[in-house]
């Protein structure tokens, strides 16, 4: 299945491939294009558009991308619940101090941006970085349990 994007990622823009990717669709394929081609993109190719103005899979509600994507497939793992709250926080401005971990998680985002601003490349190497978060995150979780 394609998905897209706008393109020059950072937190959500990651975050949602990297759920995806591992916990909806496998075998997916991102499209990273300018804010103004989604529309023409989706008609095109029929992907599914995400973390972009006015699309289902986007910010609504006080929810980021990544949280409209959990909420929408129904996915209920205590550790991607954990992590949606660190990725709101980091990707929502005003939200950054909602949680302890954020402000490194935007950080790295940034960081990342700057080493590889090919968003391919970036989404390969930052996918290493989400799947030790989420290490973390199912860690959390079975203490709480």
């Amino acid at each position: 299945m394609k998905w897209v994007t706008r393109s020059h990622v950072h937190v959500d823009r990651v975050a949602c491939p990297w759920l995806i990717r591992r916990f909806i669709d496998s075998a997916s394929e991102f499209l990273f294009v300018p804010k103004s081609e989604i529309g023409k993109v989706v008609e095109e190719t029929g992907a599914i558009p995400f973390d972009a103005p006015g699309v289902e899979l986007g910010h609504h509600n006080g929810r980021c991308s990544f949280e409209s994507i959990i909420l929408k497939y129904e996915l209920k793992d205590q550790a991607l619940l954990r992590l949606a709250k660190i990725v709101h926080a980091a990707d929502v401005a005003a939200d950054i101090d909602t949680d302890p971990i954020a402000r490194g998680l935007e950080a790295i985002a940034v960081g990342y941006s700057l080493r590889y601003p090919d968003d391919e490349e970036n989404l390969a190497r930052q996918f290493e970085v989400y799947d030790a978060l989420y290490a973390w995150c199912r860690l959390q979780a079975a203490k709480e349990d």
